[in-house]
């Protein structure tokens, strides 16, 4: 078993890869969020109290996140790996 030690790798998206990434709902573009964001977010996961656009809990820690250009939803990473996918988005009202 892998021991967490709260220390996370920088995320490693590629460039090309961010430059076509655009958000499924509204087409928007998309950019890599910032740290403090992220560690602000995985502490709400580790209270029980982040949930996604598809009111399920965010049971995961996040490795990052592609932020949505009007800032209101969060799509996370997850071992390098996007997950965009309308339902996955995490709404960010009051997170920043």
């Amino acid at each position: 078993m892998a021991e967490h030690t709260g220390a996370r790798n920088p995320v490693n998206i590629d460039k090309d890869l961010l430059a076509i990434l655009c958000c499924p709902e509204t087409k928007q573009d998309v950019n890599l969020a910032d740290e403090a964001l992220i560690a602000r977010l995985n502490e709400a996961v580790s209270r029980g109290q982040l949930t996604n656009k598809g009111n399920k809990p965010v049971t995961e820690l996040l490795d990052g996140g592609l932020i949505r250009s009007d800032r209101k939803i969060l799509y996370p990473i997850r071992e390098d790996i996007p997950v965009m996918l309308i339902e996955e988005g995490i709404p960010l009202e009051g997170m920043i």
